[in-house]
């Protein structure tokens, strides 16, 4: 006679991926937003990697961190301070090349919330 299993799961982080197509010296905007209205724009930290390690930029509302900055993203990596209030995070990355394709990690804490947005660089 089968047995059935049945077990309970809990997110305690949300995890959304996209992907957005770019070309060779254009631009693209990388999706990030958060659902949590639980802290205040000053409690929250946002962080945009790159394939794990690349620090493309650190949101740290009103006051953009460039000091650790991984240099290849230095004068490409737009925030928007504008929309932190409606919880968008998303950066505009410009002048593109082969070497920005793979995986950007926003991470936004306190809340835990990631989202992966997978970047595709097709030819010009």
């Amino acid at each position: 006679m089968p047995q059935a299993f049945f077990s309970k799961v809990s997110l305690i982080s949300v995890c959304l991926q996209v992907t957005v197509e770019g070309f060779i010296g254009g631009s693209v905007v990388l999706p990030c937003s958060s659902d949590d209205h639980d802290h205040k724009l000053q409690e929250v930290d946002v962080s945009w990697r790159h394939n794990g390690s690349k620090n493309v930029c650190d949101l740290i509302p009103h006051s953009n961190s460039l000091e650790t900055q991984d240099p290849r993203y230095k004068n490409r990596a737009e925030t928007f301070p504008q929309e932190y209030e409606r919880r968008n995070f998303s950066i505009k990355l410009s002048g593109l090349t082969h070497a920005d394709a793979g995986k950007y990690i926003c991470l936004i804490t306190p809340s835990d919330e990631q989202e992966t947005v997978e970047l595709i660089i097709n030819g010009v």
